[in-house]
């Protein structure tokens, strides 16, 4: 066999390779020979992942709804896994955090602008129908998203307003986790008493929640920002990128889900108003009442004050 120069190198790299894990490098390359050549629906995986749609009613448009969140839920892996190299980075760049950072909002930018699959792009008498085999399902039980939120900001900016102007840091995270802001989706504070909606979610994801609030209190994306060098945080590129992630979570991603919300279920004058999950949907998700702020420190007091308020 003729081995050109780049081809022994190659080779010898393979060696190294497998000689670092004490693998021989023969046995492996014996195997190339009844491997499978690589196709695409085989590396996507496409007939599981389009085998996941599954119905609960007989009504076209459910499919949308289905397919959709599950997109959501696609993206919200994405973004989680650009925060994970942001976060465990050791003595990160300013050019890498902030490239990083322009992914996850490129990400976000594309979840705000596809609200209009949801808005347009189902029946509202079909979707009155099928969102009553949904309950008691309801949004904020999306796991990923408020893993987004523990990664991004210090817990006090996910406390309900009502407690945050009072919040102590050095509570215990199992009491931080009672008053974050979305425990108001599930929760009756007049008797404390706990929705199912919330219930089961807590029962799957609470370990979880509790192991990300310990894990990213000095690594979330606020707190590696503070971590870099003054002058590298006051670099407009970064700066910018950090107010516009803020802004497009926490404003415009919001004010397009309630726009959804109450075109189907206030503006359609069908059904009961209600949510699926029970939650006063229209104070817990507008940002002007919650004002969930993932950075406050880069925004001024005019900002902070008309935070969420119509333009």
């Amino acid at each position: 066999m003729n081995v050109n120069e780049n081809t022994a190198s190659i080779l010898k790299e393979i060696e190294q390779k497998y000689d670092s894990i004490n693998q021989k490098t023969d046995t492996q390359l014996e195997g190339l020979l009844w491997s499978k050549p690589s196709t695409y629906w085989d590396y996507i995986q496409t007939d599981a992942l389009l085998n996941l749609q599954i119905q609960r009613t007989v009504l076209p448009d459910e499919m949308v709804f289905i397919l959709y969140h599950q997109v959501n839920e696609l993206i919200f892996k994405m973004i989680l896994w650009e925060m994970n190299q942001i976060s465990h980075t050791q003595n990160i760049q300013a050019d890498f955090f902030t490239d990083r950072l322009i992914r996850i909002s490129r990400y976000f930018d594309m979840l705000t602008t596809s609200f209009t699959i949801m808005e347009n792009g189902m029946d509202v008498d079909q979707y009155m129908k099928f969102r009553n085999t949904l309950t008691p399902a309801s949004g904020f039980q999306s796991a990923q998203y408020r893993l987004i939120e523990f990664c991004t900001t210090d817990l006090v900016n996910l406390i309900d307003s009502r407690f945050r102007a009072t919040f102590d840091n050095t509570i215990s995270n199992e009491e931080a986790f009672e008053i974050l802001y979305w425990q108001a989706a599930g929760k009756d504070y007049q008797t404390g008493e706990k929705s199912y909606t919330l219930e089961i979610f807590e029962k799957k994801y609470k370990a979880t929640f509790l192991n990300y609030m310990e894990e990213y209190k000095s690594v979330n994306i606020w707190q590696k920002y503070r971590q870099l060098p003054v002058e590298n945080q006051e670099l407009s590129a970064l700066k910018e990128a950090m107010r516009h992630f803020d802004y497009t979570v926490n404003i415009k991603w919001v004010m397009q889900h309630l726009n959804v919300a109450i075109k189907y279920i206030d503006q359609s004058s069908m059904g009961d108003g209600e949510a699926t999950g029970g939650s006063d949907w229209r104070e817990y998700m507008h940002p002007k009442y919650q004002k969930r702020i993932f950075f406050p420190e880069l925004w001024n007091e005019a900002e902070l004050a008309n935070w969420g308020q119509e333009q």
